[in-house]
């Protein structure tokens, strides 16, 4: 089966513990402290690999973990820093949080390389401590621990061009005519059992990617047949080509199977509907002429609808080159960018939403926010990045710090104080 889904826990690296020491030389009687802090734990970080097209390698083995960073040594040694885990995955990958289904993110168009979970922050040795009334601090600071998550991989295909039909109508077959594409053909149901990508080109180096998308019957929308298992790779697609077999080899009414086939995808995802269709009335070199009572009930059905009907044969050629001059004219029409699914979680956000807090009002007037919640989240959130600071407003919102805010009497340009992070409030 295409391995396009899995399910997959991952964990970062534990920041290192610093260290606890003192100064030991000869003729240094009163040697200080010199413990070194810990290292900074590994990253998971997500990376698209152009080279490898479907989820195999998540589908066997089940937890991946970044390396903790190492305890902080003697004579202020640094800890080593743990060594980032790099998960490689095809173009399309999308990463959802298992437990809420939202999006965590969208491995397409320019995000080829994404950190996911960042690794704690390594703990500060004893020297760190030392203080005019306390010049021999016996304790470190601890690492920062590890997150660990499950989350739930999908492959949406990345495609210019989907192609859509009930079983046995030729699908397979056009696509091996037009591109370089060799999926396996037969004269039975569910042939396809992954979607099969192919490259047309045309003239004037005009090419797209087109995706034969397998196991569309009535019902797919609810899990009947394998359609289920493929409807979301359309979602990316830009134009759909409706195949259909005009001689009724297999008995069938085309028009009532577009319709039910567009009821699917509506069922699915209503904007859909909405892509740019064309109609491929397949199977001419079996019937007598270029026109029978099959095509003029499609024409007169749906190109009212603005939908174009091309009389083709997949296997000898005939009405393919208007076809895909049709789709190339779409295809000029539609928006360059891939379709990206904006990110809706950060998982670090959420992993210390049951950490205590405090708000307080301080000496100067600014609104003090402290507490394990608070500390563990700046230490795993890149506040100097928009993203990340936009990501920690909301996880402020969320956990209801904002409306405490305000129940206290916060108003517009009163600053908010985190540690050593500060930002002015505005509603």
């Amino acid at each position: 089966m295409f391995a396009d889904r899995a399910k997959i826990i991952i964990k970062s690296g534990k920041g290192g513990d610093g260290h606890v020491s003192f100064r030991r030389e000869k003729y240094v009687p009163n040697g200080g402290p010199d413990g070194g802090d810990g290292g900074k734990g590994g990253d998971v970080i997500f990376l698209v690999d152009k080279g490898i097209n479907t989820l195999t390698d998540y589908r066997h083995r089940r937890k991946f973990a970044a390396e903790p960073g190492q305890e902080g040594g003697k004579k202020n040694c640094h800890g080593k820093n743990g060594e980032d885990l790099i998960l490689k995955v095809p173009e399309g990958t999308l990463i959802k949080d298992a437990a809420s289904g939202k999006v965590i993110a969208d491995m397409s168009g320019d995000n080829t390389r994404q950190v996911i979970l960042r690794g704690g922050k390594g703990g500060q040795g004893n020297q760190h401590y030392a203080t005019s009334t306390m010049q021999a601090p016996k304790y470190a600071q601890p690492g920062q621990d590890a997150i660990e998550i499950e989350v739930q991989l999908e492959l949406k295909v990345i495609a210019d061009v989907g192609l859509v039909g009930f079983p046995n109508v030729g699908k397979s077959t056009l696509l091996s005519r037009v591109t370089n594409a060799q999926p396996k053909i037969a004269n039975y149901h569910f042939t396809t059992l992954q979607p099969n990508l192919g490259v047309v080109d045309m003239d004037e180096g005009f090419g797209f990617v087109i995706a034969d998308i397998p196991g569309l019957i009535e019902g797919a929308s609810e899990g009947i047949g394998l359609g289920h298992e493929f409807l979301r790779h359309i979602e990316r697609t830009k134009v759909m080509i409706h195949m259909v077999d005009a001689a009724g080899t297999e008995g069938r009414d085309p028009v009532a199977d577009i319709k039910a086939i567009n009821k699917e995808l509506e069922a699915y995802n209503p904007q859909l509907l909405k892509k740019p269709q064309v109609i491929a009335a397949n199977k001419i070199d079996a019937i007598a002429g270029d026109e029978n009572e099959v095509i003029s009930a499609l024409r007169a059905e749906f190109e009212p609808q603005g939908i174009k009907v091309f009389p083709i044969s997949a296997v000898s050629g005939k009405g393919l080159k208007e076809l895909l001059y049709e789709v190339k004219n779409l295809l000029a029409s539609c928006p360059k960018e891939v379709t990206v699914y904006e990110p809706e979680i950060d998982p670090a956000l959420s992993f210390f939403k049951d950490e205590p807090y405090a708000v307080e009002v301080a000496a100067d007037g600014a609104y003090e926010i402290s507490g394990p919640k608070i500390e563990k989240m700046l230490g795993y959130t890149n506040m100097d990045s928009e993203k990340g600071f936009a990501f920690f407003q909301r996880f402020l919102r969320e956990q209801g710090i904002i409306k405490e805010l305000e129940n206290m009497g916060i108003e517009d340009g009163d600053t908010v104080r985190m540690y050593d992070f500060e930002f002015d409030y505005y509603k």
